[in-house]
């Protein structure tokens, strides 16, 4: 095949669509060019940056004809920060683009015709994140902290970020200058040395009790009382101040070792009337507005009277599970990742409930011996990670023939994937709700209801 254009050439091109990442897809002849910052229903002239096989890369010269959903990126930081890529398209115009995506891939991938649903969006879309991660590195002239830039390791440095918590911006600008009075060099990538690899900033929204945790590459920690009143000026309502030791070369966050260095180990938050602990290294959606928002819909689909056993598979620290046991009458969790059990079982004594059973182990696994033992589900809640139900989980949802399945993803593609194989096991996709758990991003949570046919 032949390219149409080649490296640093112009054209003036339409744009008709976004890739999963925020750039504009344009066509000259069929071929793709990804477009950084330029938004559907556009007429733009690009240059041309690198020509591939099947597809190339451009960068906008001139918006020729803008987008009437183009607004100016209230971020300082968006052009360089790789955390969200809509903050160009109003939120209008982004709660429509992530209708028609979530559409597409289910049409294109699935061959699913249920109807998608107006995306839930919110109110005020901003400052909704309740949990930051902000690595830390040294720079030229003292600490940088922020986030990183697109498809790289390099941080952008800054001093807040609209989608984050005040608490987390306090501590992004204020513990740059403290660090070197603190003794705590930042962590350097490339050469394994330093001590302060990145802060952790938890926010109960119901509680407003704030966890703050240090991860650092090893245990040392000369002055401890001076970092914890340092960390209590920043931020006044913090409740647990935690390190987090993480010796590793590595890109994970986390380390296995946990110490409280001041307050109490947990905070505590609510989504609806279910309360959580929430730990350092606990699973728990990062926008809880949303997450009630989203629970309420898979509560909504399972259609509870009160006396339905649920199964939830991928249950995490019980977060569905506890919403669905409120109206169910036993609910049934099983979950990978063993600590995220014992939390699980902890929400549950928490909040008094008594119907409620969880067990670690994989849910391919599990559920085919719940079944064999009897313990059977009216209804079937899944929400995997974003690769999506492993396929002899979904064998075993069509061997037992639930009555529903309630699918929450946050991965349209895999969930396309899925949903085919569930309807060509004889369910029948009813309605797909998508929610916009993470405004300004190209990501989209979404929960689906299927029924035996």
């Amino acid at each position: 095949m032949t390219v149409p254009i080649q490296k640093n050439e112009r054209a003036i091109v339409y744009i008709e669509d976004l890739t999963h990442d925020g750039n504009g897809v344009a066509k000259i002849d069929g071929y793709p060019l990804f477009i950084q910052g330029a938004l559907p229903g556009e007429k733009v002239e690009v240059h041309v940056l690198k020509t591939l096989k099947n597809y190339g890369f451009a960068k906008v010269v001139e918006i020729i004809e803008p987008s009437p959903d183009r607004v100016e990126a209230p971020c300082e930081y968006f052009k360089q920060c790789g955390g969200c890529q809509l903050q160009h398209l109003s939120y209008e115009g982004q709660l429509k683009w992530k209708q028609k995506m979530v559409q597409n891939v289910m049409q294109r991938l699935g061959k699913i015709d249920a109807p998608v649903l107006p995306v839930k969006g919110m109110e005020h879309p901003w400052s909704y994140r309740n949990k930051a991660q902000i690595p830390f590195a040294q720079g030229e002239e003292g600490a940088i902290a922020g986030f990183y830039k697109t498809k790289s390791h390099s941080i952008v440095d800054m001093e807040r970020c609209l989608i984050q918590t005040g608490e987390a911006d306090a501590v992004l600008a204020g513990l740059k200058g403290e660090l070197t009075k603190l003794g705590l060099q930042p962590y350097n990538e490339a050469s394994h040395s330093g001590q302060l690899r990145h802060v952790v900033v938890r926010k109960g929204r119901a509680t407003n009790e704030v966890m703050v945790v240090l991860v650092t590459k090893s245990r040392k920690l000369p002055q401890k009382d001076a970092v914890v009143g340092v960390i209590q000026r920043l931020v006044p309502n913090v409740a647990s101040i935690v390190q987090n030791v993480n010796g590793e070369k590595t890109n994970v966050i986390f380390g296995d070792t946990t110490i409280t260095l001041w307050g109490k180990d947990t905070i505590e938050d609510k989504i609806g009337d279910v309360r959580f602990e929430i730990s350092a290294r606990s699973f728990y959606q990062v926008n809880p507005e949303q997450t009630e928002v989203l629970y309420k819909q898979a509560l909504d689909y399972a259609g509870l009277e009160g006396n339905e056993c649920v199964i939830d598979a991928y249950c995490g620290i019980g977060s569905i599970s506890l919403f669905l046991a409120q109206k169910a009458g036993h609910v049934m969790g099983v979950e990978i990742v063993s600590q995220a059990i014992e939390d699980a079982k902890r929400n549950a004594e928490l909040n008094g409930f008594t119907n409620t059973y969880f067990e670690a182990g994989a849910a391919e696994e599990v559920i085919p011996r719940w079944y064999k033992e009897g313990k059977e589900a009216d209804v079937l809640v899944v929400d995997p990670p974003r690769k999506g139900c492993d396929e002899e989980l979904l064998r075993t949802i069509i061997e037992q023939k639930p009555k529903r399945v309630v699918y929450v993803s946050c991965n349209p593609a895999t969930l396309a994937r899925d949903l085919r194989i569930l309807e060509d096991g004889g369910y029948k996709t009813q309605e797909v709700q998508p929610v916009d758990m993470f405004p300004h991003t190209t990501h989209v949570e979404t929960v689906c209801l299927l029924t035996r046919k």
